[in-house]
């Protein structure tokens, strides 16, 4: 079974004024799809806090997927596109990009996150948006090719061409 960490990124959810609502869709959506949900974190949206948590994860093999949710759009304090870029080794491009194509279809103001993804040792991270609507409209166009990308990286699976 495949391992997901969860990482909110909300100032007012890590204070505690207001209710996380995202990473729980994003539990539900992974558990529907057979992943196991090993951590979920509400950081505030500080970019050494949310890159140190993600290394964390990573380096200690805790789970092969950190999907983040929050952070990705233009205010001061959306910083988990860079936390993510901080951490990365490689970058995944398409990941984003069908998030973004795909919420094109509903919203033109998807063309405004700044969201990215990359892999980090065997472990893939995606950022998220921050609403549980757009959440559910992001993993739905990339949740059937994860599983896949995550055999690859890890070695479970040896050929993306088939």
């Amino acid at each position: 079974m495949k391992r997901v960490a969860v990482i909110t990124s909300s100032d007012k959810g890590y204070r505690g004024e207001r209710e996380d609502l995202s990473g729980p869709a994003v539990k539900e959506i992974v558990e529907a799809a057979g992943y196991q949900v090993v951590s979920m974190d509400i950081l505030p949206d500080d970019r050494e806090m949310l890159s140190a948590r993600m290394a964390e994860i990573a380096d200690l093999g805790l789970a092969e997927l950190i999907l983040t949710t929050g952070g990705t759009g233009f205010s001061q304090r959306d910083v988990t596109p860079e936390a993510t870029e901080d951490v990365i080794e490689r970058r995944v491009p398409g990941i984003p990009e069908a998030m973004r194509a795909f919420s094109m279809t509903i919203t033109k103001r998807a063309m405004l996150s700044r969201a990215t993804a990359g892999i980090r040792k065997k472990t893939l991270i995606i950022n998220l948006p921050g609403s549980p609507k757009a959440v559910r409209e992001s993993l739905e166009v990339v949740m059937d090719s994860l599983g896949h990308g995550i055999e690859i990286l890890t070695g479970e699976a040896g050929e993306c061409g088939r």
